[in-house]
């Protein structure tokens, strides 16, 4: 399930237009770590790893629809920052890979 939401992830970040075209090869290094370390999780945090991957899901798609919705874009990362909080002190390297995507975006103004 992981997989698919990534390659879901992966798509939207392809399709994103704004932006230069540093921050989205960023990106899609970014989504290549982000990849190796939810790889490594054991299996009692793969639950918690679907949630960050939806959210980040969600937000990419509100960012690459023509018309997408502020408020649904600011809720799903808003999403993804809560629920890669309970991966701070377990996994700060996944925290640290999953922040700098959200950065990125917000720069690009996603």
């Amino acid at each position: 399930m992981i997989k698919e939401t990534l390659s879901r992830i992966e798509s939207a970040i392809a399709k994103i237009q704004s932006g230069n075209s540093n921050e989205k090869a960023d990106l899609v290094k970014l989504l290549g770590d982000l990849k190796t370390e939810l790889a490594a999780l054991p299996e009692a945090k793969q639950e918690a790893a679907r949630s960050v991957g939806y959210f980040t899901e969600v937000a990419a798609h509100e960012a690459t629809r023509e018309h997408g919705s502020p408020q649904l874009r600011n809720l799903s990362v808003s999403g993804i920052a809560y629920s890669v909080k309970g991966f701070e002190a377990t996994h700060p390297q996944l925290v640290s890979v999953a922040n700098e995507i959200c950065m990125i975006l917000a720069r690009m103004g996603i």
